[in-house]
């Protein structure tokens, strides 16, 4: 199983779990927030590494 797809497992279980706890509205600020979170603590010239990587594997 690649590394993506444990990712993705993993954060529609979280969600699962935090709709079941919160409202939905509170899960899906949480599960949008933390990524973009995440993106914008990145300084420019990892930003600029991400999106090169991200386009060369939707490339292939």
């Amino acid at each position: 199983m690649s590394r993506g797809a444990k990712v993705a497992i993993g954060a529609v279980g979280a969600g699962v779990v935090l709709w079941w706890l919160t409202s939905f509205w509170i899960a899906l600020l949480v599960l949008v927030g933390i990524p973009v979170g995440a993106y914008l603590l990145l300084d420019s010239s990892q930003r600029t590494r991400l999106r090169r990587v991200g386009r060369k594997e939707l490339g292939r």
